[in-house]
């Protein structure tokens, strides 16, 4: 089993900033991929940026420019930096990861609310 839990989101004003994180725990492969997605209400859950342990990175374009995905020392942690957020930045964020048999695990969940 997998656990994921983020942090860090919250209410940022637009063109302010904000930093997820996301701990996993229990039988992560840390050599796989993790990435952030988000889900906007009434809308399908979409990726937001994933990176590989090797430091490979990769972005949805509406976020190229203004969102950094980072990877842990220890690999068993992602970062997403967020920066010039947008009100269309709101959503709630998840992470993901795998496990050594390529199951995809989810993390909770962090609502990020960007508004005036």
């Amino acid at each position: 089993q997998v656990q994921l839990v983020e942090s860090g989101g919250g209410l940022a004003q637009p063109g302010g900033s904000l930093r997820l994180s996301c701990v996993a725990s229990g039988s992560i492969f840390t050599t796989a991929p993790m990435g952030w997605y988000r889900q906007a209400p009434g809308k399908q859950r979409e990726l937001v940026a994933t990176a590989t342990s090797g430091g490979s990175t990769n972005y949805a374009d509406s976020v190229k420019g203004r969102f950094t995905i980072s990877r842990g020392n220890a690999k068993n942690t992602v970062y997403l930096q967020m920066n010039s957020l947008k009100p269309e930045d709101t959503a709630v964020y998840y992470c993901n990861g795998f496990d050594a048999r390529a199951t995809m695990y989810w993390g909770q969940g962090t609502q990020v609310t960007v508004s005036s």
